[in-house]
């Protein structure tokens, strides 16, 4: 049928409720925001990860407190570089932890997240490394964790249990 024949005359009558709305039909052609639920017990690897990135997040917030008690507690040379820097140890802790909660609940997004800390970490260990003397331990500790954690979440088993896996061609 042309553009211009028209339609027969019984099959011209819809009724409102019978045709989809510009609404229904613009849901139904949108990808689903939920993924669905990760089925079976979540890897070793994939808990391991996300512990080891939680526990760099709690690191950060303790550091955060502590900068932010020693505001109150000593007298900083400046009380506004003092505060600042104690509320943005405090920021950035968010996205350990943020990334540390995706991957135990087996969200995809958290794998992204949680290799950024893990790369960040190791410029903050080398510049720990360098200040000596007990900072050096420190160094050595975050190091060891930023690459064991980034080891855990690239495994292929994993990135499976992320639902994240080879791309078909």
């Amino acid at each position: 049928m042309s553009s211009k024949q028209s339609a027969p005359k019984g099959a011209r009558k819809t009724t409102r409720a019978s045709r989809p709305t510009a609404e229904a039909a613009a849901r139904s052609s949108r990808p689903s925001s939920t993924a669905p639920e990760p089925t079976g017990p979540r890897p070793r690897r994939l808990t391991a990860a996300a512990v080891l990135t939680g526990l760099e997040g709690a690191a950060l917030v303790v550091c955060g407190v502590t900068l932010l008690v020693l505001v109150v507690t000593d007298k900083p040379d400046s009380m506004r570089q003092a505060v600042t820097g104690g509320l943005t140890v405090l920021a950035l802790a968010a996205l350990p932890l943020a990334a540390a909660r995706g991957l135990w609940l087996r969200r995809r997004w958290s794998r992204g997240p949680a290799m950024i800390t893990q790369i960040m970490a190791m410029p903050v260990a080398w510049t720990l490394f360098n200040g000596g003397g007990m900072l050096i331990a420190g160094a050595v500790v975050l190091a060891l964790v930023a690459v064991a954690a980034l080891g855990l979440v690239v495994n292929p088993t994993a990135t499976e249990a992320l639902g994240i896996g080879p791309r078909e061609t």
